[in-house]
C-alpha cells in the first residue's frame, strides 16, 4: 500500500509539474494572449485544469487502489452495508465546495469581460456574407470621426476557388506558400494601444462571430441584436492580431477573416487623419461619380467586372450561376436580360434583397451602375443596357 501510495504520489506531482511545459510546448494549450482580460481567462483556464487534474488522480487513484487491494485472489470480502449518510453528506458537500471555488473566480473574470465602461473608443462591427464592416462611432479624443469601411479577404477569388480567367495553376506554390495566405485582408480595423475599445457587434443578415484570439473576444453577431464586447492593448504590444469568423456563416465561412492592427496612440491619431482625409475624398468622388458617364459598353462591362468580383461572385459565383435557391443565378435570369426587369434589377442592388445587402451606402452610382451594366451584359445576357449612374442617381 505504501508503495501504490508513493507511485501515485510522484505521478500527481509530475503531471501538476509538467503540464504547463507539455502544454506550452505542443501548442495543446490555451493561447495567453496580449490583453490584462485574454490574460485572466488564461490563468482561469489554468485554475480549472489543475483541479480537474487532482479531480482525476483522485478518483481514479482510488479506483485503481480498490481493485488492487480488494481483489478476490487476495481473499477480499465484500462489505454488507446499505446507506450512509456520512458517505452521502461528504459527496454532497465536497463537490458544492469545489464547484463553488471554480465559480467564484469564472465569475469574475466574466463580470470583467463584460464590463464595457469607461470606454475611449466605441466601434460597430458588422458581419455581412463574406467581409466585416467597421464603423468608428465615438472617439473621446476625436468627436467628430465619421471613418467607416469594409475588410474582405485580400486573397484574389480565382485562387482559392481555382477558376476564373485569372487562375493558373503553375502559380499554386508561389502564393500557398504565403504565410498569410487567406487570412489577410485588404483594410484592417486600426485600434489604439493603452485605451479601452468597445466594440458593438451585430450582423446584417446570418449569424456570425467576431473571434480574435490574443484578446480573448468572442461574440455571435445576431442580425437585430448588439452584442458588446471590449479590448484593451497595452502601450508596447502594437502589432498585427489575427482572428476569423467563429460560426459558420455560409459557403465562404472558411474565407471571412479578421484582422485588427494596434497602434500607438500617436500612430493611431496619424492612421485617423489620414482615414478622414480619404472618407472625405470618397465622399466626394461619390458625389461625383453621379455625373458620369460611361462612353462605351465596353467601358462600363470592363469596370463592372471589377466590382462584380469582389462583391458579388462570392455568392452569384464568378460564371453567374449563382446557388439557388439561396443565392438565385444571374445568367439568363429573366430580371437580367429582360427590359421590364431593369427597374427591379436597379432597385435590389439600391436597397437589397432577402440576404442580399443594400448596396447604396458602400458602392457608389458609378460601381453600381458599371456592375448592373455588367450583369446585364455577361454569360450570355447579352442585352446591351449600359446603365448610367444618374440612373441610381433617381
Amino acid at each position: 500500500m505504501r508503495k501504490t501510495t508513493l507511485f501515485g504520489a510522484v505521478f500527481g506531482a509530475a503531471v501538476l509539474l509538467f503540464s504547463p511545459w507539455l502544454m506550452a510546448s505542443t501548442n495543446w494549450d490555451m493561447t495567453p494572449g496580449v490583453t490584462d482580460i485574454s490574460q485572466q481567462v488564461h490563468g482561469l483556464h489554468r485554475t480549472i485544469l489543475y483541479i480537474c487534474i487532482v479531480i482525476g488522480l483522485g478518483v481514479f487513484g482510488l479506483m485503481f487502489w480498490s481493485i488492487l487491494h480488494h481483489r478476490k485472489s487476495k481473499g477480499a470480502v465484500a462489505a454488507n452495508f446499505h446507506e450512509s449518510t456520512t458517505v452521502e453528506i461528504i459527496w454532497t458537500v465536497v463537490p458544492f465546495i469545489i464547484l463553488i471555488g471554480m465559480a467564484i473566480p469564472a465569475t469574475k473574470v466574466l463580470v470583467a469581460m463584460s464590463d464595457t465602461s469607461e470606454s475611449t473608443m466605441t466601434i460597430r462591427v458588422t458581419g455581412s456574407q463574406w467581409k466585416w464592416h467597421y464603423e468608428y462611432l465615438t472617439y473621446n479624443e476625436d468627436k467628430d470621426v465619421g471613418v467607416s469601411f469594409l475588410s474582405a479577404l485580400s486573397t484574389p477569388r480565382e485562387q482559392y476557388e481555382r477558376q476564373g480567367k485569372g487562375w493558373d495553376a503553375s502559380n499554386i506554390p508561389d502564393f500557398e506558400k504565403h504565410p498569410n495566405y487567406l487570412i489577410e485582408v485588404d483594410k484592417p480595423l486600426v485600434i489604439p494601444t493603452g485605451q479601452k475599445v468597445r466594440f458593438l457587434i451585430t450582423s446584417d443578415d446570418v449569424i456570425h462571430a467576431w473571434w480574435v484570439p490574443d484578446f480573448a473576444l468572442k461574440r455571435d453577431a445576431v442580425p437585430g441584436f448588439i452584442n458588446e464586447v471590449w479590448a484593451n492593448v497595452p502601450v508596447g504590444q502594437e502589432g498585427i492580431y489575427r482572428g476569423r469568423c467563429a460560426e459558420l456563416c455560409g459557403k465562404d465561412h472558411a474565407f471571412m477573416p479578421i484582422v485588427v492592427e494596434a497602434k500607438s496612440p500617436a500612430d493611431f491619431k496619424v492612421w485617423l487623419a489620414d482615414a478622414k482625409v480619404q472618407a472625405i475624398a470618397d465622399a466626394k468622388a461619390a458625389a461625383a461619380s453621379v455625373d458620369y458617364k460611361f462612353p462605351s459598353l465596353a467601358a462600363a462591362m470592363t469596370e463592372g467586372e471589377g466590382v462584380y468580383v469582389a462583391r458579388c461572385a462570392a455568392c452569384h459565383q464568378v460564371n453567374g450561376a449563382g446557388l439557388p435557391p439561396m443565392f438565385p443565378a444571374l445568367k439568363g435570369s429573366k430580371m437580367a436580360i429582360e427590359k421590364s426587369g431593369l427597374q427591379d434589377h436597379i432597385n435590389i442592388i439600391l436597397h437589397g434583397k432577402n440576404a442580399m445587402p443594400a448596396w447604396s451606402s458602400l458602392l457608389t452610382a458609378r460601381e453600381m451602375a458599371a456592375v448592373t451594366t455588367y450583369e446585364r451584359n455577361a454569360w450570355g445576357n447579352d442585352t446591351g443596357d449600359l446603365v448610367q449612374p444618374s440612373e441610381f442617381a433617381k
